[in-house]
């Protein structure tokens, strides 16, 4: 086939096309996905303690920030402090708001919040007013620089830093707060109250054992592991969003564009030349050898399309970022990809070995 080159062609693109659509979908499933817990992941916790069945991260639910004291003379774990998570509306200079996800921590460095900064320090934060933004927030908040002022529930306070990489699954930007500043911004909701206790525990400690005692203690909130809790985050948004049925149906659809192309690509060749293949039996050639050389064919197809969609793929990743999205291909998952492919064009080819398995070779000496 490779010697019919329109035909090859057409087959090299539509699996092209089919891998780009499934590397950028998936891709872009798993940044969005990392976001709704890339706090959880990045933050130095081994548990976390949350009010009772709280969704996800970003909603968080106040609990009296006194527990916290239950949790630190709990046997096995050597540090624990309060964090709040909570929804701000943020004033800006045009007189619209938005709205923000502001963390609250006595002490970011600690827990490694926030995880990268571009600019300015987490150390200001317990010096004011002073609050870090991710660099994100531009855009919905517009171009900010350090030392710029925006309003926080009404209240004036100092960008101090830049953070990158802190990002959400709505793509509502993230701030960093002081936490007894952040209980001050909505008093109300948060005066004396938290919304998660972060536990780290001692070296050698047992996370079930201290786990099960803090839910002791606490036998009105949960306590999961670090892991637990992002895997929770995560369903949360795939089961309430219908973002799954959403990516397994494009993937599906990649998938039978390749497969479709790649089979009646592979079926018109493999027809067009059945006299070659009837001269392969005749001369004592067994369906083995003539199914090698269609799984060739595929698999040729499938390298140099997965090649083509690869690099097509690679060539959106700027733009997409441009738009504020993350799109994840690491090794892995190309692997994954590129074993799909390769698969699913074998699979494909079958349809020309059942036919040309049926092939007389007196069609060879047939005028």
């Amino acid at each position: 086939m490779a010697r019919d080159k329109p035909r090859f062609a057409a087959t090299v693109l539509g699996v092209a096309f089919a891998v780009a659509l499934v590397l950028i979908q998936m891709g872009l499933f798993r940044g969005i996905l990392q976001n709704a817990s890339i706090s959880v992941e990045k933050a130095r916790a081994d548990l976390w303690v949350t009010s009772r069945n709280t969704a996800n991260v970003d909603y968080g639910q106040p609990f009296p920030a006194s527990y916290v004291n239950r949790v630190r003379s709990t046997p096995g774990v050597l540090r624990a402090d309060n964090l709040i998570v909570w929804i701000v509306r943020v004033g800006l200079p045009s007189g619209s708001t938005e709205l923000a996800i502001a963390y609250g921590l006595e002490d970011f460095l600690r827990w490694g919040l926030p995880w990268s900064l571009s600019e300015g320090g987490v150390e200001d934060l317990r010096r004011g007013n002073n609050a870090v933004l991710d660099e994100s927030a531009q855009t919905r908040f517009g171009a900010f620089n350090v030392g710029d002022h925006r309003e926080f529930q009404g209240r004036r306070l100092k960008i101090v830093g830049k953070a990158r990489g802190a990002l959400s699954f709505t793509t509502t930007p993230v701030a960093f707060i002081d936490y007894h500043l952040l209980q001050s911004l909505d008093p109300m909701n948060l005066s004396g109250r938290t919304t998660y206790i972060l536990v780290r525990l001692e070296p050698g400690a047992d996370p079930s054992a201290v786990r099960a005692e803090i839910q002791r203690r606490l036998p009105h909130n949960d306590v999961y592991l670090s892991h637990e809790w992002a895997e929770r985050s995560r369903a949360y948004w795939l089961d309430t969003t219908g973002l799954g049925l959403n990516m397994f149906v494009t993937v599906f659809l990649g998938c039978l564009v390749g497969v479709v192309v790649v089979a009646q690509t592979l079926f018109t060749s493999t027809m067009s030349h059945q006299r070659e293949f009837a001269v392969v039996k005749a001369i004592g050639g067994g369906n083995a050898e003539i199914y090698g050389i269609i799984v060739r064919q595929a698999t040729l197809a499938a390298l140099l399309g997965f090649s083509l969609g690869g690099l097509a793929t690679l060539a959106a990743r700027p733009m997409v970022s441009d738009l504020g999205l993350k799109m994840i291909l690491d090794g892995q998952f190309l692997a994954v990809v590129l074993a799909g492919t390769v698969g699913l064009c074998l699979l494909a080819s079958s349809v020309s070995y059942r036919r040309i398995s049926r092939l007389d070779p007196a069609v060879a000496f047939r005028a």
